[in-house]
This record gives C-alpha cells, structure tokens and sequence, in this order.
C-alpha cells in the first residue's frame, strides 16, 4: 500500500498506534503467564505498519510499548513489547526493498516463519536481559524462556501475522 501525502501517512500511523495502544488494554483474549503473555492481535498493527513504512513501524511499536505499561503488565513483558524494534524494523526494511513478498505465497511464509524466529529470539533476549539484573522467577528458566516465551512467540507472531495479512489484503482490494 502506497502513502500518498504527509497527512496520510500521519493519520494512518496515529490510528495504527491508537490501535497498539487500545489492543492490550481492551482485548478479551489473552493469557499471561509470567514473563510470558499471549494477547491475541497484540501485533496486528505492528504488522500492518511493516507492510507500509519502516518509520511508522518504529512509531507504532513505541506505542504498543506503551500501552503495555500503562495497561500495569509486569516490566518484563514491557520489555518484551519494545524487542518488536528488532523485528519490526528488520521486516518493514525488508518489505520496503522487496514489495512483491506480500503477493507470493510461498515467500509470504518464509518471510512470517524467519520474522517469528528474530521475534522470540528478541523476546526471549529481552527476558534474557531482565532476569540477569533481577532475581530469576521461580521455576525451570529454560521452560519460561524457551517454551513459554520462544515457542510461544513464534506461534503467536504466525497468528498474529495471518490475521494482519487478511487485513492488508482486503484494504488493498477496496483501495
């Protein structure tokens, strides 16, 4: 999708990151299981941003990141939400050079498997981080890390990327 004027690209973003910010305060579906958290369409509009520009990607996160602290989720998991840096703007670029990803399929889901991999792994970097200044939670860290948050992640950055995908394809059409 091409960004025809300033304004445009302006509206599109503040209604992106009003959306990232409203998702994890309002969304029914979601699972928290310290440091882990699954909020169903918590990257819907980090990913529709990466399909259009690498700058509102980076804006949109900054938002998502906040409405993860101001929705009181544990600092760990805000953590978490700002490592979509890393794999929103590795994706935004990469879409940015390669356009034509979106409209094959078979590259369409290398290119989500490869983003939710550099997606756990920032994520579980992040926890990587936090628990190596703080206390270690209580339990098996390589069952928090590995399976909740890195399996997890990958699951739910698949998801998540689907869901925006037909989004994306559906505005396309009626633009």
């Amino acid at each position: 999708m091409k960004i025809k004027s300033k304004n445009q690209f302006l509206t599109m973003t503040a209604l992106l990151t009003a959306l990232a910010i409203a998702i994890p305060m309002v969304m029914p579906l979601k699972i928290v299981i310290p440091p882990a958290s699954y909020t169903l369409g918590s990257h819907v509009a980090i990913f529709l941003a990466m399909f259009i520009s690498p700058l509102m990607t980076v804006i949109v996160i900054l938002g998502s990141t906040y409405g993860f602290l101001v929705s009181g989720y544990q600092f760990v998991i805000v953590l978490r939400a700002f490592s979509h840096i890393v794999f929103g703007t590795l994706g935004a670029f990469y879409l940015k050079k390669a356009p034509e990803t979106l409209n094959n399929p078979i590259k369409k889901w290398i290119f989500n498997i490869v983003m939710a991999i550099i997606h756990a792994l920032g994520e579980v970097l992040a926890c990587l981080l936090f628990y190596s200044s703080t206390s270690y939670p209580n339990g098996n860290l390589f069952y928090l890390l590995v399976i909740l948050v890195g399996f997890g992640t990958v699951i739910h950055s698949i998801v998540d990327f689907l869901i925006s995908d037909f989004i994306f394809q559906a505005l396309k059409k009626i633009r």
